[in-house]
């Protein structure tokens, strides 16, 4: 953790003498918030979940000091905060997400104590899946309908919905994944799972394609469906759900690509961005021109070559990190994420009851799929998605809830290692 501050110090000091040719005047205030903060954090985990896993923490405080870094040194552009109030503004939201990461392994002791509310979860997380599409407090931004309005609040509800769900389908899997895994259906010469117990798996296809179609965010629909199927597919071994999913989301798409113009925009910008490279393809050719001059090394932290982006403090920040970082600043963030996920699918495979399995697979596979699907919409490899990059990209929704989502993880790290460590001392006797 120490190591993540410096960096973060550092990295500060650099962006600043990089835009101002000085070293920032608050740089004392900085460094005493920012160690406050995770210091806090990690001595929260230390007391509460004090056999929890030891990389995730300084991971996820090594993302979000390096974006609030990068936020804070972005350019003033019309129509937009400057880069010093958006710092800010993710300053007070990191502050909540600490205060939130702290509250969810204070009150969370037992994850298993979730299962008996599986079914209020999943109302919940359908729910706020449409609540969006509410007239009167849903909010078009961007094109997108994926933002709540109620007085000055603004939020996404996906993004909490995405635990909630996640929550869910755990629970709701380690209960049936046998009577699903073994119950046969038979067409033909093919063996399918008998449909009564697709149910979950059609509900969630028609809840990501209202996603897709009527709030126009294709990021979230293919996170939430992969989540869904992934899930059901390590709950019962079986590929055929993989292939069925996979399936069904790919007529879905296909669909809807056929059916709605801005799904075809989406991916028509996606094949060619310069058949209108001064409208639709703009933001993807300038985060391409970002990231070349960028080369290898960077420009240096402060030292954009000054190609405007627009929504560089969240949809393209990983532009402007591989701008002024080069190749190498990017590798080091996919690397973050790949250390992550394999922390996350280790207290996976080491959990001894079904539903700390799946819930860790689930809670994994939404971290490292969403980095995933942003990171490919900004390098050209799937058509660019609204989600966000988790605890880099500017945004009060994602990064509080990322927080949760972590101080779940190491919670279920936590308690299995106390359970394997009061099992051993019984070994060794027998």
């Amino acid at each position: 953790m120490l190591m993540a501050v410096i960096i973060t110090a550092g990295a500060y000091v650099l962006a600043s003498l990089g835009s101002d040719a000085r070293i920032p005047a608050n740089i004392i205030p900085f460094l005493v918030i920012v160690l406050g903060l995770l210091l806090g954090a990690h001595i929260a985990l230390r007391r509460l979940a004090p056999e929890s896993d030891p990389i995730l923490l300084p991971m996820a405080a090594l993302l979000n000091g390096l974006g609030y870094v990068v936020i804070a040194g972005l350019p003033d552009t019309p129509g937009r905060a400057s880069g010093e109030v958006l710092a800010r503004q993710q300053a007070v939201w990191t502050a909540i997400g600490v205060a939130a990461f702290i509250a969810t392994l204070w009150v969370v002791k037992r994850p298993r104590d979730l299962v008996r509310y599986r079914y209020t979860f999943g109302l919940v997380g359908i729910g706020l899946l449409l609540l969006p599409l509410i007239p009167g407090i849903g909010k078009n931004i961007n094109g997108s309908q994926i933002w709540v309005g109620i007085g000055p609040v603004n939020f996404q509800p996906g993004e909490v919905a995405k635990v909630v769900l996640a929550i869910f389908f755990a629970a709701y899997l380690a209960d049936q994944r046998e009577l699903i895994a073994t119950s046969v259906w038979k067409v033909g010469p093919l063996r399918l799972p008998d449909p009564k117990y697709l149910g979950p798996v059609l509900v969630a296809w028609v809840v990501t394609l209202v996603v897709m179609v009527y709030q126009k965010d294709l990021g979230s629909s293919l996170l939430f469906f992969a989540l869904f199927v992934v899930m059901v597919w390590v709950a019962t071994g079986r590929t055929s759900f993989l292939v069925i999913g996979t399936g069904l989301f790919a007529a879905g798409a296909w669909f809807a690509w056929k059916t709605f113009g801005h799904v075809q925009e989406r991916v028509s910008i996606w094949l060619d961005p310069w058949k209108d490279p001064s409208g639709t393809g703009y933001q993807v050719l300038q985060g391409m021109f970002a990231m070349a001059f960028g080369g290898i090394a960077g420009t240096g932290l402060g030292l954009g070559s000054g190609v405007p982006i627009p929504a560089s403090e969240s949809d393209f920040i990983f532009a402007v990190i591989s701008e002024q970082m080069g190749l190498l600043g990017g590798a080091l963030v996919i690397m973050a994420y790949l250390i992550m996920v394999g922390s996350g699918l280790r207290i996976a495979s080491r959990a001894d009851h079904a539903f700390d399995k799946l819930l860790a697979t689930g809670l994994t596979l939404l971290l490292g799929i969403q980095a995933f699907i942003i990171i490919a919409g900004v390098t050209r490899l799937l058509p660019l998605t609204g989600v966000t990059l988790p605890f880099i990209s500017y945004g009060g929704s994602s990064l509080v809830v990322n927080y949760v989502l972590l101080a779940l993880l190491l919670r279920l790290s936590d308690q299995h290692e106390r359970r394997g460590a009061r099992a051993r001392p019984e070994a060794v006797v027998a």
